[in-house]
Order: C-alpha cells, then sequence, then structure tokens
C-alpha cells in the first residue's frame, strides 16, 4: 500500500506553534532530537504493508529519512489540494496501488502496528474511503490531557483520526463537499452542520449514532465509504498546540 503524507505549512506569527517552530515548517518541529515527521516516516518504514510514501510540501533541501521510495511534491496551497495532487502522482505510475493511505505529519505517536491494522482494515472494508475515528473512552486512556473535542453521538462520543485512506482510482476528487469537509476538519460540529441542520441537530441531542451518521457522511459525499472506530488513540493525537506537542514529547522520550 502506498502513502499520501501532508507535510504542507509553516506557522505564522500568531500561531501558537511558531515560537517552536524556528522559521521551518510544522513538520520539523523537534522532538527528541528528531522532526516531528520523522517519527511518522519511522513508523512508515517499519510497517510491513507500506512501499512508497508520496511527501507533499517539504523542500527537497530537508533532509529526511526513508528506507523505500519516497516523491516529494509541492506544497499546492491546502490540504484538499495536496491530497488530491497525491492522489495523481500515485496514479500516474504503470501499477498504482489501489488503496493509500492518508496521513498527517503530526501524528509523531503513530507505530508500525498501528499503520499495518489501519492497512489491514482498509483491505478489509473494500471501500472508496475509510475515516478513522477514536472513541473519548479510548483517546482519555491513551492521553487524559489531549483536551480533544468531541462529536457526541447516541453511541460514543467521537474525534477525528489523522491516517485515513481512500481507493485511488475511485474517489471523486471534484466533489465540493471534500473541499468544505477538510477545511473544516478541526471543528466537529461546523463538520456536522455541513452534513446538513438536521443532523448538526440530532448530534447536538445525541439522537444520531455512529451508523446512522456514517449513512449521512456517505451519502452527502457521494461515495461509497466507512466510519472506521480504531483502538489505538495515537493515531487521532495530533499536535495543534504547544500542550499537545509538550504532552507527546513526554510520552514518546520516557
Amino acid at each position: 500500500m502506498d502513502v499520501i503524507l501532508t507535510a504542507g505549512g509553516n506557522p505564522i506569527p500568531d500561531d501558537p506553534l511558531y515560537a517552536f517552530s524556528n522559521g521551518l515548517p510544522k513538520a520539523m518541529i523537534p522532538i527528541g532530537g528528531k522532526p516531528m515527521i520523522q517519527w511518522v516516516l519511522d513508523a512508515l518504514a517499519g510497517a510491513k504493508s507500506i512501499e512508497r510514501v508520496v511527501l507533499i510540501g517539504l523542500a527537497d533541501e530537508i533532509a529526511v529519512e526513508y528506507p523505500r521510495e519516497i516523491v516529494r511534491i509541492e506544497d499546492q496551497g491546502d490540504m484538499v489540494a495536496n491530497i488530491i495532487a497525491g492522489a495523481n502522482t500515485l496514479l500516474s505510475y504503470p501499477q498504482p496501488s489501489q488503496y493509500a493511505l492518508v496521513v498527517a505529519s503530526d501524528v509523531p505517536a503513530i507505530t508500525p502496528e498501528i499503520v499495518d491494522w489501519v492497512s489491514e482494515q482498509t483491505v478489509k472494508a473494500n471501500k472508496d474511503l475509510v475515516y478513522t475515528v477514536v472513541e473519548r473512552s479510548v483517546m482519555e486512556k491513551r492521553f487524559p490531557a489531549s483536551k480533544r473535542s468531541y462529536i457526541p453521538l447516541k453511541d460514543m462520543a467521537i474525534c477525528g483520526g489523522d491516517v485515513n485512506a481512500i481507493c485511488v482510482p475511485n474517489v471523486n476528487y471534484d466533489n465540493p463537499m471534500w473541499r468544505k469537509l477538510i477545511n473544516a476538519r478541526k471543528n466537529a460540529l461546523k463538520q456536522a452542520a455541513l452534513l446538513g441542520f438536521d443532523t448538526l441537530l440530532l448530534i447536538l441531542f445525541r439522537a444520531i449514532s455512529l451508523q446512522q451518521t456514517e449513512k449521512r457522511i456517505c451519502k452527502r459525499l457521494e461515495v461509497d465509504g466507512i466510519v472506521l472506530p480504531c483502538p489505538y488513540a495515537e493515531l487521532a493525537m495530533d499536535v495543534d498546540k504547544p500542550g499537545q506537542l509538550e504532552l507527546l514529547r513526554d510520552d514518546l522520550l520516557k
């Protein structure tokens, strides 16, 4: 399986992570003497299921290590454009992998085991889109101080993961709803509102289950997909704030 690894974005002065970046991309913020993205690449390198990596948004002169094929392309300006560019790059190969993981560079706690688990579930699901989520109980047991925001459903409260998957040749990349949902990825209720006012109300009153939400998402996106609850909090523990950075530094360097 191939990977689209997104690493675009340099923190600006009003970004809470600006003081930690030293003018470099967010992906290069150091944890334990190596860049955050290198932790992610090490997990991909150790995974048995992963082959080629398309790395988006990190300049060629910035050195990172990966033992197999790595292809770099420029930052396209936003997350959706980066994913599309990564998918098109994979499709340009004579025999592209059917599925690709879409991985963020700010989840340094992921492990080869986690990567292989998502890969295995993706193949089993045989869907065009696999969107990972983590239950609140799983997240708070592993990272009690994570301070994540959650979507409160009828049967569970969830947060979105940063290791997802697509069926590369089947996804309709021209669907405008993709851009809206991904741009709202840091705001759970805004994402819910994009699925429809009725869906938002159902979520606010905890009157809709995960399975019902999945059906509404797939209908809205016009995609054959699945929302996949994961037993690994690490794939949803991203770094957006200094507190989360310090939390992961402490955790990874134990």
